[in-house]
């Protein structure tokens, strides 16, 4: 057996779950680092590539391994690190330290995190200032930090000013502006952003178990779309907020009292105040009559068109411009829902990523393993972002189909 025959062969006993997977040479030293949301599918892309260096990567390695992480966020971070500890080979051929991004923490009463790029490095390098990297991604850095800043919020506006600044208003400063809080409990906040940065995920949960355990569920909460969102959606308008996942169901009982349900997770959580109910209005129906206890014919009016009403709530649902826009919208079902929601932007000149989740096992969680994802207006390189992220999906899947269920009964109560 070959060389690549072999890495071949143990490739394909790696996960479909997110971490960072490792080259290595004859003596173990990485020779490139990477991360994947699916180590399996990322790994096999490497022996299908025409691109000759990295051809000449995999040829030239020894050995292939990894190390697995709870999301794609952590496995960025891991990354970045490990590069910085090992500087591989090939991830830095034909670069220079300019074409990277770091992360640098600036000292003082309040301090600031900023991204700043390899060429800016030398006035950063001071032994008072943090620095974390390289990141390979100005974007991915980006999209990290502003994920961090939600669990743990920074100032960058000037302290004491007297005026509230944009992001205390939205929540992502904790108010340095107008001494809204010390410099002691502000300087907790970047510790904790320094763990996380660090990849020191136990240290973390300890200070936080001590200090602030509220935050312990935002990182939980912390998923790996909202790295999708920043990367391969296209904005619709500002006003998308990172993370809006708008998930929708139909439900009826045998076509009767049909209705739509949407519903809203913001960085991974729900926020329910954002929920929204349709009544079906135009959905096609079919007259049929059965036997009453009576004995008696009873005509129903049957509604029977899923695909009509999935069609008819979208529409309805980007009428309302007030609303804010969804930057991935989920529909329970398969590849016949994906299209149709595919169909409902195209006639209004929107591209949003669309993912659908098609049922192919029964209620049970080793059931939930066969579901299927299918995913629409997603580049390739954001596909293992949504296939890390199957389970958050999974999780907006059981919420739709809940909500509408509890309003469809409803309304056959009340009728």
């Amino acid at each position: 057996m070959n060389n690549i025959a072999r890495l071949k062969k143990i490739s394909k006993k790696f996960p479909n779950l997110p971490g960072v997977y490792f080259f290595r040479n004859g003596n173990g030293k990485p020779i490139y680092i990477g991360r994947a949301g699916s180590l399996k599918k990322r790994i096999a892309s490497y022996f299908r590539t025409k691109d000759l260096r990295i051809q000449e990567m995999v040829f030239s390695a020894h050995s292939v391994d990894f190390e697995k992480t709870e999301t794609l966020l952590e496995a960025v971070i891991l990354e970045a690190n490990l590069i910085k500890k090992y500087w591989p080979k090939y991830n830095v051929v034909d670069k220079d330290d300019t074409s990277f991004a770091y992360l640098a923490i600036l000292p003082g009463l309040y301090p600031k995190p900023v991204i700043v790029r390899g060429r800016e490095m030398e006035k950063y390098l001071h032994s008072k200032i943090k620095i974390f990297g390289p990141y390979q991604s100005f974007r991915l850095l980006k999209t990290a930090l502003e994920l961090a800043r939600k669990i743990f919020p920074y100032s960058i506006c000037a302290p004491n000013s007297g005026k509230a600044c944009f992001y205390y208003q939205i929540g992502l400063c904790p108010g340095a502006c107008i001494g809204a809080i010390s410099p002691e409990k502000y300087k907790k906040n970047i510790k904790n952003l320094i763990l996380f940065f660090s990849g020191e995920k136990k240290k973390l949960i300890k200070e936080l178990k001590r200090n602030n355990p509220a935050a312990i569920k935002a990182l939980q909460h912390v998923q790996d779309v909202t790295l999708l969102a920043g990367s391969d959606t296209v904005r619709v308008s500002g006003e998308g907020v990172n993370g809006r996942i708008e998930g929708y169901d139909i439900s009826h009982l045998s076509g009767k009292e049909p209705v739509g349900a949407m519903v809203v997770f913001e960085s991974g959580a729900k926020n329910s105040s954002q929920y929204r109910l349709f009544k079906i209005r135009g959905a096609k129906t079919q007259t049929r009559f059965r036997q009453g206890s009576d004995g008696q014919g009873k005509k129903e009016v049957i509604n029977f068109n899923d695909i009509d009403m999935l069609k008819e709530v979208l529409e309805r649902r980007l009428e309302h411009k007030e609303w804010l826009m969804p930057q991935i919208i989920f529909v329970d079902g398969g590849l016949n829902q994906v299209r149709t929601a595919k169909e409902v932007l195209k006639k209004r000149n929107m591209i949003i990523p669309i993912v659908g989740l098609a049922k192919t096992g029964g209620h049970s969680a080793s059931d939930y393993l066969g579901d299927k994802l299918i995913i629409a207006n997603v580049k390739k390189s954001g596909r293992e972002m949504v296939v890390a992220s199957k389970k958050l999906f999974q999780e907006v899947r059981n919420e739709a189909h809940r909500f509408a269920i509890s309003y469809s009964r409803f309304r056959r109560n009340k009728n």
